[in-house]
């Protein structure tokens, strides 16, 4: 008897703190939510403009862009390891867009994660980033989505997150824990390397895939500032999004003018933009001024190494050139390299200048984690389509090959010509493999026509 009436005790004591629980949740939005005193002229064409351009700098349209949808009209599948969401429509259209948000409505989806019903917002929208914009810079974008962007009749999908896990109510405590309100703090007095750190922890959130995850899914550090785990690369979507840092495996052989190059063009003498990072630039990058261009790229390179990791090159001498030269192959991995990709990548592994990506000293293919490796040996890829070059290359997918055939050619190009890496099996493949079939195929693989003259345009953050 007394331990059926502790049991009752005990549930009746988790229902009350249960309903305790959530009603502070819908309390705690509100302690993110702000009122501006901005009145927005959304009539001001070149207050217009300016928000196109920021809207370029943000990246809005990757993820709220469907494979031949409509620009902003919401749809795009993001997995998560209990099931996809969707990114909603940001068109102005009043039944199922942003038509009747206010300013501050819109201001607080941006930057505080909240929306117009005063709910928590997932945290694939990097709000996170966003909060340290100024209210001038969104008022701007506010603008621009409210007069220029064609109204879209789409109603929003639903989550497909199982019951009670697709509940809003407790983001707002993941909010009050991993998404604190914060402010820009400039690291330096020089104006260029300012603007580059508000570009790359703001509105370019380039955090968000090349930070590290915690337990939360909270990115481990949010500036330089916290911890050198910012920008310290991470995987993501079965992609490996590289360091950013100052290691040999990051940027530590890179230069400010190949970076400038690359957010530009998507392409260098020795690499291309392949995957999530290919519509960045198609998106994004590409449409931003030289002086924002450079102004980021400038500020990557003063990062420092990540802590534990080299500095410089692998001292290794080249033995594999002159053996494919020879026609000697003396692994499976070897006659599948001569066969399958010799002909674009070439017997030295450094491939085509700005056609096609050397394999030979490319940080993504020996990186610790070879999942970029595997998917776009499995699945292809393609370069991002900008004016800079005549032609995008694609590369054709080989999922026709076993398993066992996958793991030989990866492992031989990882461990090629001067490259270092650890090893995959076949069980490494037959999860990528599995990845793959859970992936959704809808994404914004030709870019909506947004142009926009960028070398007018460019919002000051000094």
């Amino acid at each position: 008897m007394r331990t059926k009436r502790w049991m009752s005790t005990i549930i009746t004591a988790g229902i009350a703190a249960l309903i305790l629980a959530f009603a502070l949740a819908q309390f705690l939005p509100t302690l993110r939510t702000t009122e501006s005193r901005i009145e927005v002229d959304i009539n001001d064409p070149e207050l217009v403009n300016k928000g196109k351009y920021i809207a370029r700098t943000a990246d809005c349209v990757a993820c709220h862009t469907t494979l031949e949808g409509e620009a902003y009209a919401g749809g795009l599948p993001m997995l998560t390891p209990l099931g996809a969401i969707y990114s909603t429509n940001i068109t102005p259209d009043k039944e199922t867009g942003i038509g009747n948000y206010t300013f501050d409505d819109f201001n607080n989806a941006i930057k505080h994660g909240v929306r117009k019903d005063n709910s928590a917002l997932y945290p694939a929208m990097p709000y996170p980033s966003y909060q340290i914009m100024p209210d001038e810079d969104v008022a701007a974008m506010y603008a621009y989505f409210m007069t220029d962007v064609e109204a879209v009749h789409q109603p929003n999908r639903d989550s497909e997150l199982p019951p009670i896990l697709n509940w809003r109510w407790p983001l707002a405590y993941w909010q009050a824990i991993f998404a604190p309100e914060r402010e820009f703090i400039p690291e330096t007095n020089t104006a260029a390397l300012t603007r580059g750190q508000y570009l790359v922890e703001g509105p370019g959130h380039c955090g968000s895939c090349h930070t590290e995850r915690g337990i939360g899914f909270q990115e481990l550090a949010l500036s330089n500032a916290e911890s050198n785990a910012f920008l310290g690369g991470a995987v993501i979507d079965g992609w490996r999004a590289k360091s950013l840092r100052g290691e040999y495996e990051g940027l530590g052989i890179w230069s400010t003018e190949e970076l400038v190059d690359f957010f530009k063009t998507g392409r260098t003498d020795l690499t291309s933009a392949f995957g999530a990072m290919a519509e960045v630039v198609e998106h994004s990058t590409q449409y931003m001024t030289e002086e924002d261009l450079y102004a980021m790229s400038a500020y990557l390179k003063t990062l420092s190494p990540t802590e534990g990791r080299p500095v410089n090159p692998p001292n290794k001498i080249d033995t594999t050139t002159q053996k494919l030269l020879d026609g000697v192959y003396d692994s499976r991995g070897a006659i599948l390299y001569a066969e399958y990709c010799q002909i674009c990548h070439r017997a030295d592994g450094k491939g085509v200048p700005r056609i096609f990506p050397a394999l030979a000293g490319n940080s993504a293919v020996f990186s610790k984690e070879a999942d970029s490796v595997l998917q776009i040996t499995l699945s292809g890829g393609r370069m991002p389509k900008t004016p800079h070059d005549r032609m995008a290359f694609t590369m054709p997918e080989f999922n026709h090959l076993s398993d066992a055939d996958i793991a030989e050619v990866v492992n031989y190009i990882r461990n090629s010509w001067t490259n270092q890496a650890s090893e995959v099996d076949v069980g490494d493949v037959v999860k990528m493999r599995h990845f793959l079939t859970q992936k959704p195929t809808t994404g914004t693989d030709i870019a909506p026509d947004l142009s926009i003259d960028a070398a007018s345009q460019g919002a000051s953050h000094d």
